[in-house]
């Protein structure tokens, strides 16, 4: 074989390359729920982003929220004096794992509203 034919050759293949992998790129990417609305529900995330809060837009968030409230006031003034001294490692997770879809969502918007408010 020349090295003309062997270059046109060694160019086709190329080409037979490049199709199926022009074609693979222009399929679409099946749909997944949005980024946010996933990490608006889940467990550790929230609890990441309710522990960035500072103390009164937490105790805010928390009291807006029956069970969360319900789990601090279970120990009385002292729940709150330990929750105060300790939200930010304080595993919520646990408490958060237990509230309804309903109750994460409105999680969520209390404390991107907690967050977006000065």
């Amino acid at each position: 074989m020349s090295s003309k034919r062997f270059a046109a050759a060694i160019v086709s293949l190329g080409m037979l390359w490049a199709v199926p992998a022009v074609s693979m790129e222009s399929r679409a990417a099946p749909q997944r729920p949005q980024a946010e609305d996933v990490a608006a529900l889940d467990s550790a995330d929230l609890e990441r982003r309710l522990q960035r809060l500072s103390w009164t837009q937490f105790k805010r968030v928390v009291e807006a929220i029956p069970k969360l409230k319900a789990s601090v006031d279970a120990y009385g003034a002292l729940g709150w004096q330990y929750v105060q001294a300790n939200y930010s490692t304080y595993h919520w997770k646990k408490n958060i794992d237990r509230l309804d879809a309903a109750e994460r969502q409105q999680l969520a918007e209390l404390i991107d509203q907690a967050r977006a408010a000065p």
